[in-house]
């Protein structure tokens, strides 16, 4: 876990992420990333320098009809002080039930991101921040790559102009092998999800296709992240005078 809170820490400071008074709503599905991302915040607060209130807030698609059972997360923010919500939606039973959606990733992902936003708002927040990791990242730019033929990733911070939040994501310089260890060290619980398309989506494709390269060449990812960054690609270069890891290229 100090790994990963010195990637989160080294991601806010090179993004700019994060500025004294802030409420930062964390978004968690309770799968391993956003779990650890809250964490890592949690002990950030305590050290990072620029004082910052969070909240965790679990939006529940309630798949099959059925509840999603968060209690083992409840304890666990709440022994690091961490405000949590939970809310429930029909999100599930529009996408699976009603609309029979054969893509369901896409309309899942764009209900669940306006509830979080909606939500994010009525908790008073102004910055909402998501578990993606490095992994995530490159996996998304193939993807824009090889299904759309265009150049493009997620952005480190986006500003939401029409809600007037901005999303951050802390863990852009993390791997997924990073927090998988981090969850492992302080054995957090997860919340396995029950969506019916989990684990046979075209992101699972690019999971598998990520991981063949990284065997095949060791640095492929920080190769990835040094391209990224270096192309400014969807504001990916670092904030000039921001401090870097060694190795890590900056702005040109």
């Amino acid at each position: 876990m100090q790994r990963l809170e010195g990637l989160v820490r080294r991601a806010i400071q090179e993004y700019g992420m994060l500025s004294p008074g802030d409420r930062v709503c964390v978004g968690v599905s309770g799968g391993k990333d956003s779990v650890a991302l809250t964490i890592a915040l949690a002990r950030l607060q305590k050290y990072l320098g620029v004082p910052f209130e969070l909240v965790a807030v679990s939006l529940d698609p309630q798949f099959g009809g059925t509840p999603t059972d968060y209690t083992p997360l409840a304890g666990l923010f709440a022994a690091y002080g961490v405000q949590y919500e939970v809310r429930r939606s029909g999100i599930g039973h529009v996408v699976f039930d009603l609309r029979k959606e054969s893509n369901p990733c896409a309309l899942c992902a764009k209900m669940r991101r306006g509830l979080l936003h909606n939500t994010a708002k009525e908790l008073g927040c102004n910055k909402v921040a998501l578990g993606h990791h490095l992994d995530d990242a490159i996996e998304t730019f193939y993807m824009n790559l090889w299904g759309e033929g265009r150049l493009g990733c997620f952005s480190p911070v986006t500003y939401l102009s029409r809600k007037d939040l901005y999303m951050i994501r802390p863990m852009v310089l993390a791997t997924e092998a990073d927090v998988r260890r981090a969850v492992k060290s302080l054995s957090l619980p997860v919340v396995k999800s029950a969506c019916p398309a989990d684990g046979a989506t075209r992101r699972q494709e690019m999971k598998e296709y990520v991981a063949g390269a990284c065997r095949a060449d060791r640095a492929f990812r920080q190769k990835m992240l040094g391209a990224l960054q270096q192309a400014d690609l969807d504001g990916w270069a670092p904030l000039p005078g921001a401090p870097r890891r060694k190795g890590t290229p900056g702005p040109r």
